[in-house]
């Protein structure tokens, strides 16, 4: 099925579907009624939500909705440790409401195997639900935010540089879009080499605007390269609306006019963005090329950190002195916040009766232990000390000219 870029008027929610139905009754009746309102303004998506999720075992649709409770449930507890607690030093870009897209990409992915056979995701500014979804250590992940020696990448990473090749989660990056023609490099290396691995990078709406955007773009179809670019549209490039610098709609349209194949889904919803990274990912392992996928979704915080928001609740609705006012209307948050990926993850496996109501609660409960349980042992891990700053900076012992080697 060929990837296009349509611009669909979004139809009413269709998720209370009754038990008795179907995945494959309930999926061709959300294709039909192109079931993918993503907010009050309706913003414009692909409706076609294809028939991949329909085959997938019921441990498989279990485990991603897991993945997507570990993400929710890290992002509220780290904001309940940046507003509550004096001693601790970690930081985020929140990815608490666009879940369902670092879950729905990376379940399409090979994660495990030899790093020779898995597929690689470079992130950017929201690299915690990337990695989780990618299936990095969450306690050593937490301790790494804290700038903990036994964290992730020893304590010198922190959230901006988050990496842990074991699960080809390559990392993020502090600027804006150099992890796209790095991406693509490990895509050009995959084709190079005869490999069947794919690479994914994660980008915001933001990158539109830089330069690493359009290069990538065109390299990668140029060079017919295994790479998906994931664009997660959150409307918002730190405080200004993204139409301030794309004049797309759908900012798809400029993906389509490199000539590649290119999807706008609704990316509150799993089930439509793991079937449309599983499409790019069987045809980037055919040898078909790059694909672009645009995810509609929705940051519930704000840019960065916790203005604005209260411990113990979900979402910023406040004031951020960084902006120097409060840029979203608090109506928008919560309009978004209606269509929720962990209300919506849930609705769809209860209806398709692989959980019931009561073992959904059960398994959010058990999720939201573990991650504070995370917290609790990152905590007890010791900081990193001043003088260990300059380790890993130079190689020890002597370093053979390898290019004449």
């Amino acid at each position: 099925m060929e990837y296009e870029t349509k611009a669909r008027a979004a139809a009413p929610d269709e998720f209370d579907v009754p038990v008795s139905e179907s995945r494959r009754t309930f999926l061709k009746m959300a294709a039909v009624t192109g079931a993918v309102a993503v907010s009050a303004r309706k913003a414009l998506a692909d409706g076609d939500i294809g028939f991949y999720a329909k085959d997938l075992s019921d441990e498989k649709l279990v485990d991603m909705y897991r993945t997507i409770l570990k993400i929710r449930w890290h992002e509220r507890t780290q904001a309940d440790q940046m507003l509550t607690n004096p001693g601790y030093r970690g930081y985020n870009h929140f990815y608490a409401g666009q879940e369902a897209v670092a879950t729905g990409v990376c379940a399409a992915l090979r994660n495990t195997g030899p790093f020779e056979q898995i597929d690689l995701a470079y992130s950017s500014h929201r690299p915690s639900g990337h990695a989780i979804a990618k299936g990095v250590d969450i306690p050593k992940m937490v301790a790494e935010n804290d700038f903990r020696a036994t964290g992730l990448n020893g304590g010198y990473a922190a959230e901006m540089h988050l990496s842990d090749p074991s699960v080809g989660f390559i990392g993020a990056d502090g600027m804006i879009g150099p992890s796209m023609p790095i991406a693509s490099g490990s895509a050009f290396a995959f084709r190079a080499r005869g490999s069947d691995q794919v690479a994914v990078v994660f980008g915001g709406d933001g990158t539109y605007a830089t330069p690493h955007f359009h290069s990538t773009l065109n390299n990668a179809k140029l060079l017919d390269l295994p790479l998906i670019y994931v664009l997660e549209n959150n409307l918002y490039h730190q405080y200004a609306h993204y139409s301030y610098s794309c004049p797309h709609t759908n900012i798809a349209d400029a993906a389509a006019a490199y000539g590649i194949p290119s999807r706008v889904v609704d990316g509150q919803d799993v089930v439509q963005v793991f079937n449309a990274a599983k499409e790019a990912v069987d045809r980037a392992r055919a040898g078909g090329g790059p694909s672009f996928i645009e995810a509609k979704t929705y940051r519930y915080y704000n840019h960065w950190g916790a203005p604005g928001a209260t411990a113990g609740e979900l979402g910023a609705f406040g004031y951020d002195p960084l902006a120097i006012t409060s840029f979203r209307p608090e109506r928008e948050v919560r309009a978004w916040m209606q269509r929720d990926p962990v209300d919506i993850a849930r609705n769809i496996l209860v209806n398709w009766q692989v959980l019931d109501e009561t073992a959904a609660q059960d398994m959010e409960t058990e999720i939201k232990a573990e991650i504070e349980q995370a917290f609790v042992w990152a905590s007890d891990q010791p900081l990193c000390n001043p003088e260990d700053g300059l380790k890993n900076v130079f190689a020890d012992g002597a370093v053979p000219a390898r290019q004449f080697g």
